[in-house]
């Protein structure tokens, strides 16, 4: 037995070694683990967030000569920039290959044709395929169309140009008396189209074309009606139809008039503004995408936006932002489905600007060679440059103008908004319809719900835990801690759903006993501890040491649901039996049924067991000699809680706290059921709100992958990590001195 004895011992400290090390290899290699899962996360959301903080590109594809007569007043590609085409003034209309992929040669025209009539004038829509409308010099007008008919013969694409005629083969009569047309404006709806003629004598007027359906033969047939303007003074130098035929604009010079057509029999001149910039003149105006901003250009470089502002009950045109271009600006295009447009200054400088951004994206040259016409592709990812003696493409790399740090942090002045705001609008139903990405609203909503949840959860669950903890009888706290510890487990999508349906609609009809709650709740139980410390001793003496908290659960109940049963006769006493109609109409208060008052119940219902759990056992692992010291030198249980139990658990309750903030910040099915998720600023309690994780949730299943409302929908989530991060950071800083402060007790 003695010879065996050491060996055993050897041989068992052998397997404590080897069992010591596995575990700290274990426990290593999993804390390792962690930290690269964190890093992999932090890297993957700046990898798809860091393409919209990106340049944009103009970069050379390919060059060929090309010579086309007349005037260039459209220029354009189809969808694939295969072919593009060039209309001229003179009534010239050429289709020629771009790509290889067209199936003809780089640079060969495709199709020709010319008008046979002389055109004194042009003019084109501001729709995505525009349509160009040919003034002609006996006071008619033709109607042509850049077409492309896409087939598959042999499973392979073809593209084949086509000049449409989208109403009809015959000239259309717009001067009655024959006269020639210097000056044109179109637009067109699908039972309505509207032109704007001006004559050689400058007489203006418009010409009205409505459709009515043939309820015999299903034909549309078109009435033509004739309205004369108001009388002009000056030179009409240009003029613009929105396309919603709700204004005309006609520019003489730097005066731009602004006409009310959307009563034909009652034309009014809306307002005349002078539009140039003070010691310039204006070269030209244009409408960006949407046709509510009017882009005005000056020969001093400088282009402003205008659009429609309410102010004093009025919609006026206002000047909300302007931008400088390098040189006089001879040429504007549009983007077709942004707010974005490339302009042309001085012979060959080229701008790449976006409207509501409020920036320049890119000012570059296209060589030496005087630019007279260029069109960007319908997608944006492309730029045609005709030139003295042929053409230029590009492919533009320009995918998300509409993100910059400005338009995400700061106040931006969107179209029909009466000031710059902070909006996040991600969708719509109108094609029209711009983005909105400020991403102020959805933190601050971020930070109110956690506000109010923390400002419900840290009394209640710090209050329990140090009563749990300090006062709280051995056998009651066997019970109350594990109760309080399963409500952690209760799903959030379960209390979210209650506080949606349930919590939310029974607080809306019962405010003036939520209100008397607040009040009655904390005098009844100051009430009931006077009573109880004023009975006789030895009716207090038969209830044990810790569980007299016991008592104050029926005196909660009474009073709450007494305070409930009360509101309807309070309701009816002091606001007419309409509390919510009180708080809105007499006070201007924004009422919202699932409101922050409702987020911060429910959501302080699921952070109060992290709170408690932890702050508890940070209260309970005070050491016993700490407290037996202090009160056998003379101080009261209150004055031992206060000086040596809170301040020796201090760094555990500070952790409790953040790791309830933390668990705040972050909570997604609570403020997903409960908020009504409206992005609006405002610390109202009555009003909604939605969050970082919310905006999450709701969106991104129909967001484009790709996309900038994809990208920036990480780039929240991006946010939220740094939220938590920079939570965690400081919980971590003040625990650690508040334990090098208080370990020494």
């Amino acid at each position: 037995m003695s010879t065996q004895t050491p060996n055993l011992t050897m041989s068992g400290s052998a397997r404590r070694r080897i069992k010591d090390k596995l575990a700290s290899v274990g426990v290593t290699t999993g804390g390792i683990l962690v930290l690269v899962a964190l890093l992999l996360i932090f890297f993957y959301l700046l990898y798809v967030v860091k393409p919209v903080f990106e340049s944009a590109k103009v970069e050379p594809v390919s060059q060929f000569s090309l010579s086309l007569s007349g005037e260039p007043v459209l220029l354009g590609m189809d969808d694939q920039q295969d072919i593009g085409y060039r209309f001229s003034r003179q009534g010239g209309m050429d289709f020629f290959s771009i790509k290889p992929q067209s199936g003809y040669p780089v640079g060969q025209v495709i199709l020709h044709q010319q008008l046979d009539e002389a055109v004194t004038s042009v003019s084109i829509t501001a729709s995505a395929t525009p349509m160009v409308v040919f003034g002609l010099d006996n006071g008619t007008a033709r109607v042509v169309q850049p077409g492309f008919l896409i087939t598959y013969p042999n499973d392979k694409r073809t593209t084949q140009a086509v000049v449409k005629s989208p109403l009809g083969d015959e000239p259309l009569v717009l001067d009655e008396q024959g006269r020639a047309i210097t000056g044109l404006a179109f637009e067109a709806k699908s039972d309505k189209r509207l032109f704007a003629v001006q004559t050689v004598d400058d007489q203006l007027a418009l010409v009205a074309q409505e459709g009515e359906e043939n309820f015999l033969s299903g034909e549309v047939e078109w009435q033509t009606n004739h309205y004369s303007m108001p009388a002009m003074n000056g030179h009409i130098d240009q003029l613009l139809l929105t396309p919603d035929l709700r204004y005309l604009l006609v520019r003489g010079g730097n005066l731009l008039s602004v006409y009310n057509i959307s009563d034909l029999s009652n034309i009014k001149l809306r307002s005349a503004i002078e539009v140039n910039e003070p010691g310039a003149q204006v070269t030209g105006i244009s409408l960006l995408s949407g046709a509510s901003s009017i882009m005005v250009t000056n020969d001093n470089g400088v282009i402003s936006q205008w659009f429609e502002v309410v102010r004093n009950g009025q919609r006026e045109f206002t000047r909300i932002r302007d931008f400088q271009a390098e040189g006089s600006v001879r040429l504007l295009a549009a983007e077709h489905s942004r707010k974005g447009f490339v302009t042309l200054s001085g012979d060959h400088q080229l701008g790449l600007f976006h409207a509501t951004g409020e920036t320049r994206l890119l000012s570059q040259s296209l060589g030496d060679v005087a630019v007279t016409s260029l069109a960007l592709a319908p997608r944006n990812n492309g730029l045609l440059v005709e030139r003295q003696g042929g053409f230029d493409y590009y492919r533009v790399k320009n995918h998300h103008p509409e993100v910059t740090w400005s338009a995400l942090w700061s106040k931006v002045w969107y179209e029909g908004y009466p000031e710059p705001q902070f909006v996040w609008q991600s969708t719509s139903a109108s094609d029209d319809f711009e983005g909105k990405f400020s991403l102020v609203p959805l933190a601050f909503g971020t930070l109110k719900a956690a506000a109010y949840a923390m400002l419900f959860a840290v009394p209640i669950a710090l209050a329990g835990a140090i009563f749990a903890g300090y006062f709280m009888s051995a056998g009651m706290r066997k019970v109350v801690k594990p109760t309080v510890e399963i409500m952690a487990a209760l799903p959030t999508v379960i209390l979210g759903f209650l506080a949606g349906l349930w919590l939310a609609p029974f607080i809306e009809q019962h405010l003036p006993g939520v209100a008397l709650c607040l009040i009655l709740l904390p005098l009844s139980m100051l009430a009931a501890a006077f009573a109880w410390h004023q009975m006789p001793r030895r009716i207090k003496e038969r209830v044990p040491d810790g569980w007299q908290a016991l008592i104050l659960v029926p005196v909660v109940l009474l009073v709450g649901y007494g305070c409930f049963a009360f509101s309807p006769l309070l309701e009816d006493w002091f606001f007419n039996g309409n509390a919510r109609g009180f708080i809105t109409h007499d006070l201007g208060i924004r009422f919202d049924q699932r409101n922050a008052l409702i987020v911060g119940i429910a959501m302080g219902f699921a952070v109060i067991p992290t709170i408690f759990s932890i702050a508890e056992d940070a209260v309970f692992s005070v050491p016993k000699h700490l407290t037996q010291g202090s009160l056998a030198l003379g101080a009261t249980p209150w004055q031992t809680l206060s000086r040596v139990v809170i301040l020796t658990a201090s760094p555990g309750i500070f952790s409790a706290v953040m790791m309830g903030l933390g668990r705040a910040v972050g909570e997604t099915m609570i403020v997903l059921m409960a908020t009504g998720n409206t992005p609006v600023m405002d610390f109202s309690i009555f009003e909604g709100l939605r969050t970082l994780s919310a905006n999450i949730a709701v969106e991104m299943p129909e967001s484009e992958v790709g996309s900038s409302h994809y990208r920036i929908l990480f780039l929240a989530a991006f946010v939220l990590f740094i939220f938590t991060f920079i939570f965690n950071s400081v919980a971590e800083f003040v625990r650690q001195r508040l334990r090098d402060k208080y370990s020494s007790m």
